[in-house]
């Protein structure tokens, strides 16, 4: 990853933090961080451009989630058949 991308993504996130501490922006802080996240795990194990753009939604559809269940104290498990069921973390 170049350090371009590195001081983008430092700098998004450090805008998104400072918009407040509502369940929007601990929503959207989530899904950057989770996005940066999986964009440099994929860059670390030498993906190609394909599995960069996948670790990156992947990264980003954990981080929303993470951040829904730390707003209502739920979390969210497999249920092993393709659902899922939630419960107090």
């Amino acid at each position: 990853m170049s350090k371009l991308n590195v001081m983008v993504a430092g700098v998004c996130l450090m805008a998104l933090t400072a918009c407040g501490g509502g369940p929007a922006a601990r929503t959207a802080v989530g899904a950057a961080g989770g996005a940066a996240a999986g964009y440099a795990a994929a860059d670390l194990l030498g993906a190609d451009s394909d599995w960069k753009i996948i670790g990156a939604l992947s990264g980003a559809a954990a981080g929303t989630l993470i951040a829904r269940n730390s707003r209502n104290g739920r979390c969210a498990y497999s249920d092993g058949k393709g659902g899922y069921y939630k419960r107090r973390c």
